[in-house]
């Protein structure tokens, strides 16, 4: 096995125990991948490789409720705050006082978070396709086609219905769900067949969607500001069906040292679609040091 093969472990922190994928030199700058609803940490496989071989340890973490990952029951337990301090923990767990975190969909969320409430750990932050938190609730109320886009995550609220109409005919809606929101050349038979696992293990649909029940029922604590001063680069696929792009733009106004890059011919699934200009993208962003920080 080379440094930069793929390596699991189980790691403790915040209370729970989290399945995580490592890979690259221990004694490199640690970067953190955060995956998305209905990920796993096999949404980040194609880019494991480009930040192994360029020297960083590579941590992807299962998220709580998902894969091999433990499972709370409550509701509570995916509190934003709750979700930060896991990788905060993570952090821990690898004696790295900073790390480089990269988040898409949910991921990216909880990667703005760990900028707001814990820039102290966060060197550089990339986020891809999820605006700023405060800036998502400020546009959906102000913009009907947001909105509209959105209704799923109230469908998610309702109690039980979704996670059986989501494991009916073997998890048929979530991969008509990715196959209609994304390229026809993003996700392969053999992609399907990992997630599909993932989505079957028990607990985790209901883990997964609680992520979006806690956003509505168990909100984080307000911040005392929700500027973020780390550096941000934010990746756009433009081509994104579920949110739409000004949301990339207004989040930079709440960023001190932002910057967004667009790809244009990308969805919401850019690290599937656009793997090597992804991965060039981040290794341009990562390699620009701490600033300070």
């Amino acid at each position: 096995m080379t440094q930069t093969s793929p390596r699991s472990h189980r790691i403790e922190t915040n209370g729970i125990h989290l399945h995580t994928v490592q890979a690259g030199p221990e004694a490199g700058p640690l970067v953190i991948l955060l995956h998305g609803f209905p990920e796993f940490w096999y949404g980040w496989r194609k880019q494991i490789p480009a930040l192994a071989d360029a020297g960083y340890r590579v941590w992807i973490p299962d998220q709580r409720g998902y894969n091999l990952s433990d499972k709370p029951t409550a509701i509570g337990a995916y509190n934003l705050d709750t979700l930060a301090l896991d990788i905060v923990g993570l952090m821990d767990a690898a004696r790295a006082e900073q790390a480089y975190v990269v988040g898409h969909d949910w991921g990216a969320a909880v990667a703005w978070w760990l900028g707001i409430k814990h820039a102290h750990r966060i060197r550089r932050l990339a986020i891809l396709n999820v605006p700023h938190p405060a800036v998502m609730r400020r546009y959906m109320r102000a913009h009907l086609s947001q909105l509209r886009k959105s209704w799923y995550m109230f469908f998610f609220q309702i109690p039980r219905l979704p996670e059986y109409l989501l494991r009916r005919r073997n998890h048929e809606a979530m991969v008509r769900m990715l196959r209609s929101t994304a390229r026809p050349d993003a996700f392969t038979e053999e992609d399907f067949r990992e997630y599909r696992q993932a989505w079957g293990r028990p607990g985790a649909l209901t883990g997964m969607i609680h992520w979006y029940r806690a956003m509505f029922q168990r909100p984080p604590a307000p911040a005392a500001s929700y500027r973020v001063s780390v550096p941000v680069r934010i990746i756009w696929g433009r081509q994104d069906p579920v949110l739409e792009w000004p949301l990339a733009q207004l989040s930079l106004d709440l960023c001190d040292r932002g910057e967004v890059h667009w790809i244009h011919g990308a969805t919401h699934w850019l690290q599937h679609e656009e793997a090597e200009e992804v991965n060039e993208k981040l290794l341009e962003f990562l390699a620009g040091g701490d600033d300070g920080q």
